[in-house]
């Protein structure tokens, strides 16, 4: 089942059938009976009118970022590649051990990292750090979670980084991950109610001009920590309270196991693409 935010509507396509529906987004993702509410007859659901693919593609304004006013949240460290990087990174600044330390711990590390008016949306343009010189995307499966700590869905992630800043000390990661525009989620949800395989497959590829200048990939299989041990110390509920409400849900990136090679960094100009089948691909240009 695959649910799209676009300026008309919602757009739903169950594998038979292709409809736009009228429906206040927050409400919709925090259905109790999400996937079967979406299979059925929904009230005032019409059929697309055109071509799907032409809806979607075409028209790159048309397709919004799949939020409401969910916060997103992320998850660092979840593959060995990451804390790898993270440790290299930060030697200098001393912190290098801080990143073993997490992904062998109990507790992962989970992070703030956009509110809903600071995410891109597909075809629209993703931002660098001016004052940042090392800049690269973190592609990831994305974890939409409704208000009860349920996952509804995925959909993908660009958590969009300035190494050189997180690098020079591991208290600047808000500076290094938090700004507007270095976060991009689409193209839509993919609802279900049965986890991804640990088969499934994170591809990147990044286009600069004519030329492909990094492209890498990635399974499930490679995360340290399961989807839904994130979302658990995400919500940490106990007998008498929960820790963080989410009213309206929430987006959970789980963290990127393919990092670009340290002479990379983004340019104005270049398209990302982020494939995870069977959500789609997600593509954005860095301006």
């Amino acid at each position: 089942m695959h649910l799209w935010r676009t300026k008309d509507g919602i757009i739903v396509n169950d594998g038979g059938r292709t409809r736009i529906f009228q429906e206040e987004w927050d409400a919709l993702i925090n259905r109790e009976d999400l996937a079967e509410y979406l299979a059925s007859d929904i009230p005032g659901a019409r059929p697309l009118p055109g071509d799907l693919a032409q809806a979607l593609g075409g028209r790159p304004a048309y397709v919004l970022a799949p939020i409401g006013s969910q916060e997103v949240w992320a998850a660092g460290v979840t593959y060995f590649r990451s804390r790898s990087a993270r440790m290299e990174e930060s030697k200098d600044a001393g912190g290098g051990t801080f990143y073993d330390r997490v992904y062998e711990a109990a507790r992962p590390e989970l992070f703030f990292k956009a509110t809903a008016w600071r995410v891109r949306g597909p075809h629209a343009p993703i931002r660098i750090r001016a004052d940042a010189k090392w800049n690269v995307p973190e592609p990831e499966l994305a974890l939409y979670v409704n208000a009860r700590g349920k996952i509804v869905g995925y959909t993908i992630g660009n958590d969009v980084s300035s190494r050189d800043i997180e690098g020079e000390n591991p208290l600047y990661l808000p500076q290094a991950k938090v700004y507007d525009g270095s976060c991009a989620l689409g193209p839509g949800v993919y609802v279900t109610t049965d986890p991804l395989p640990s088969s499934t497959t994170i591809s990147i590829r990044i286009t600069r001009g004519r030329d492909v200048v990094f492209q890498g990939d990635t399974t499930l299989a490679q995360m340290r920590r399961k989807p839904e041990e994130l979302v658990e110390y995400l919500y940490r509920e106990t007998s008498y309270y929960r820790e963080t409400s989410y009213p309206a849900g929430c987006v959970l990136l789980t963290g990127t196991g393919i990092i670009p090679p340290d002479a990379f960094t983004l340019q104005s100009g270049d398209l990302v693409e982020i494939t995870i089948e069977p959500i789609g691909t997600l593509a954005n240009v860095v301006e």
